[in-house]
């Protein structure tokens, strides 16, 4: 069994199980799905300050914060437990257009020549990790969620804005793959 799971899957099983958890969390009490809502949670259950936007009953959405707490521990299990050895299989003309910016090593699923150790006090580093994860919180917070619960979610249960916010989604992730992050190698 566990061989079994160390294994690829076809990545309609992942659709089909993402796809189910809409109509499972709406049958469980009308929740909503998304993932950067969690820290609004745990900042209302730790600060005490009066701020309004604080100011809800956080302890109905702590289903929220398992979830979250479940996705992480899965993620370390399966990194720890389940880890296929097999390099991961990438598309040649994707390999092609990676090597222009130096990145061949296709050992882990994410590249080592950007996420590594060695990158985090480094100007790659600095850029991946403080930059982009300013633009991912800010892009975020000012959609209104994030690409979990407007692109799942918020789709599935036909709400214009999250159509607005996928679209920005996808335009952002073609942008940034095919200007911004040319323009950042080239800098590095």
């Amino acid at each position: 069994m566990i061989e079994l799971i160390k294994q690829p899957w076809h990545w309609a099983i992942a659709g089909i199980l993402i796809g189910l958890t809409v109509p499972t969390l709406l049958l469980l009490g009308n929740k909503k799905f998304g993932i950067s809502s969690s820290l609004s949670h745990i900042c209302a259950m730790c600060i005490p300050a009066k701020i309004p936007f604080f100011q809800y009953d956080w302890k109905k959405e702590i289903w929220n914060l398992y979830f979250v707490t479940g996705v992480l521990v899965g993620g370390f299990l399966a990194t720890q437990f389940l880890t296929n050895p097999n390099d991961i299989i990438v598309a040649e003309s994707t390999k092609a257009n990676l090597a222009t910016f130096g990145i061949d090593d296709y050992s882990k699923l994410l590249p080592v020549q950007i996420f590594s150790i060695e990158n985090i006090f480094t100007l790659t580093g600095f850029f991946f990790f403080v930059i982009g994860g300013f633009l991912v919180g800010f892009g975020t917070r000012y959609a209104g969620g994030c690409t979990s619960g407007h692109s799942i979610m918020g789709l599935s249960n036909l709400q214009l804005p999250s159509l607005i916010a996928t679209c920005c989604f996808m335009v952002g992730g073609f942008f940034s793959t095919n200007v911004l992050m040319p323009f950042v190698f080239k800098l590095l």
